[in-house]
């Protein structure tokens, strides 16, 4: 969830901490201590964090080290495709009611052409150890960053859709190097995000089957290979399908799950959404504006997740076109959407410019805009019918975050 995720990095952090609470593993610091650990990430603060992890602790003949560098013509390609866009006539309302107005995407645009710098994103990226491993004959790219603590609690980390690993670099310092943030050092985690299949710097895969299923799997592969027997998971949107798939298959060594989209729907509820009727009766406040919440997101929001469930290869605009593939992929819902024009019309968010156009330039560079959709065309091949947010019924311990920002925020007394 590209602008929800960016905007709660730092509580993902926080939210992590309930993961170590909830197990009985260990204690993370405070949440004072977690805001300010996030406000102070910076590049060198990143740069520090590897430090942690020297190369040949990870590299093996199964690991590779990977490095990625846009070439100088793919970039001006970009800025070209962009500055050369042809724009709609304007929206004939005064809202985002009929989708991405074109005040937001021209001022988008004319900083993606002009002063935008994927050179430092770039840079970023590859001041932290990154890898590719093959699992099931596709690559899987992920990031692993070591704390220098031995008895650190290893964490797999999933972004979603449209996200990436670009999400989640905020959190790798305060989670591998907390005594750097004002924490305590036995609150350290080994940090493992990897790139969902077809998504960045993984592969693509050329054939059908690679669902919440198949990748939960292939997560333990990854574990089990990086040498770890006891770690924890942590996932928002598909990272949190994959997240309790992993707790359902209940690989060996994972001792729990976090997440901070969870789903916690009781059957009544998702039949009566999924029917458009009215909510239950007797719903208490919190459920009711959880309902709210699912109702709009069923009846306005949802239709990217239905063209990409159904027809993923027919979104060959995306691939084509940069301002297209970026209106597509900020047009997520609406309170993200609300936020990322704020943060183009000169307003302060809690992302940037640059975190919003550093997402959708990997998937711009990477050509991932169809084959992350398939995701959702392989996950409808076995769906049996249950919604995205119907109760699973997990066994192992479950840490989970409602922040009032995802598409729901799932009552305590649903989760």
């Amino acid at each position: 969830m590209t602008a929800r995720n960016l905007r709660h990095n730092w509580r993902v952090f926080r939210a992590i901490r309930l993961v170590a609470i909830a197990f009985g593993l260990l204690v993370v610091a405070a949440s004072s201590y977690a805001q300010t650990a996030i406000q102070r990430v910076t590049t060198t603060s990143l740069t520090n964090a590897v430090v942690l992890d020297a190369m040949p602790q990870t590299a093996t003949a199964e690991i590779r080290p990977f490095h990625f560098s846009a070439t100088d013509a793919q970039l001006a390609d970009l800025r070209r495709r962009v500055a050369a866009t042809k724009w709609p006539e304007r929206e004939t309302v005064n809202d985002a009611t009929q989708g991405v107005q074109l005040a937001t995407m021209q001022k988008l645009a004319q900083y993606w052409a002009t002063d935008y710098d994927w050179r430092k994103c770039e840079a970023k990226l590859n001041a932290i150890p990154q890898f590719v491993t093959t699992i099931d004959g596709v690559d899987i790219h992920f990031i692993h960053v070591r704390s220098k603590n031995p008895n650190a609690l290893p964490i797999i980390i999933t972004h979603g859709w449209p996200g990436s690993i670009i999400e989640q670099l905020k959190i790798i310092g305060p989670l591998t190097d907390p005594v750097a943030y004002g924490g305590k050092a036995e609150d350290s985690f080994d940090v493992v995000i990897p790139s969902l299949p077809g998504y960045g710097f993984s592969g693509k895969p050329t054939a059908p089957g690679w669902t919440p299923v198949t990748i939960a799997r292939a997560w333990a592969t990854l574990m089990q290979r990086l040498g770890y027997t006891r770690y924890v998971a942590q996932g928002g949107d598909w990272g949190n399908a994959v997240s309790e798939v992993m707790a359902l298959q209940q690989p060996p060594g994972l001792l729990g799950i976090h997440t901070n989209m969870a789903a916690t729907v009781p059957a009544d509820v998702s039949k009566g959404l999924s029917l458009g009727g009215p909510p239950p009766a007797g719903l208490s406040d919190d459920e009711k504006h959880a309902w709210d919440q699912l109702d709009d997101f069923y009846k306005h929001g949802l239709a990217y997740a239905q063209e990409m469930s159904n027809r993923p290869q027919t979104l060959y605009g995306i691939a084509d076109s940069p301002v297209g593939l970026a209106a597509w992929m900020i047009d997520h819902d609406i309170r993200s959407y609300l936020m990322i024009a704020r943060v183009f019309n000169g307003q302060t968010e809690g992302l940037t410019r640059d975190d919003i156009l550093d997402n959708v330039t990997l998937y711009w560079l990477t050509n991932t805009a169809i084959s992350s959709g398939r995701l959702y065309w392989d996950t409808r091949q076995i769906s049996n019918g249950a919604g995205f947010f119907d109760v699973r019924g997990l066994k192992i311990p479950v840490a989970v975050s409602a922040f009032p920002d995802e598409i729901y925020q799932a009552p305590r007394s649903w989760t």
